[in-house]
């Protein structure tokens, strides 16, 4: 799965291909690596305007995994002969938050799969771990996808929610903020070599961002395929 991003553009290209109504993004920075639980850029449908925004990555985890990691933290306390009150225990359980969202059949996803909370994230370049290509002292390297070899602008589809409560990291305690994954399907001919797991859903017309952007979920889950060989490139290991 996707865990690191990077988006090299500029505000005017953003809005300009997703047609976005308000930016509240301020001055963007011209190149950005986006990683997990980190604000990036998303264009959201939000109370019927597009919008520019930056937002949190990663949506919430299901109650299942916070229920089952809530349960493992209290056995490790009552072993240590701690008190547990596990309905606080499970209210502060951290979550980092889920980044890819792949079985939209899934209860926990169905909810959110509605217009009102569709976004499309900005992306140049994204990146997967290749075990292939291992260094001498054992680190595994990213390659790195792009469009093309410009590294033209395209999308990832993504949801996202608004205002949700929970503990993102211990030392904060509970937040309340606005967050986003993007959507993941099967890989092509380009990812699945290196990985074979998945790929991110990319869009990288202006009809399919409007697509994704407008169409019923019955209509919007075409778009949930791999993306055309022809249409991604494996870019040179140092490439930036």
């Amino acid at each position: 799965m996707c865990n690191l991003y990077n988006v090299t553009t500029n505000q005017e290209a953003i809005r300009a291909i997703a047609r976005t109504m308000s930016d509240l993004i301020g001055n963007m920075e011209p190149s950005l690596n986006v990683h997990p639980d980190y604000p990036a850029p998303i264009v959201r449908n939000n109370t019927g305007i597009r919008e520019l925004a930056a937002v949190r990555w990663g949506l919430p985890s299901s109650q299942f995994a916070l229920m089952q990691a809530a349960k493992k933290r209290a056995a490790k306390l009552e072993e240590k002969g701690r008190p547990v009150d596990f309905a606080e225990l499970l209210k502060m359980e951290p979550d980092r938050g889920t980044t890819n969202v792949r079985k939209t059949d899934s209860k926990h996803w169905t909810r959110w799969l509605g217009v009102e909370n569709r976004c499309v994230v900005p992306v140049t370049r994204f990146a997967e771990p290749n075990p292939g290509n291992k260094t001498a002292d054992g680190r595994t390297p990213n390659a790195w996808f792009a469009r093309d070899a410009q590294q033209s602008l395209m999308f990832f589809a993504g949801v996202w929610v608004p205002q949700w409560t929970s503990v993102r990291k211990i030392k904060d305690g509970l937040t309340t903020i606005d967050l986003f994954a993007f959507l993941t399907t099967e890989p092509n001919g380009v990812v699945g070599p290196i990985h074979e797991k998945a790929m991110p859903v990319l869009l990288t017309e202006p009809d399919e961002v409007e697509m994704w952007m407008t169409a019923p979920w019955s209509e919007a889950r075409a778009l949930q395929r791999p993306l055309s060989d022809d249409k991604l490139v494996l870019l040179p290991d140092g490439a930036t």
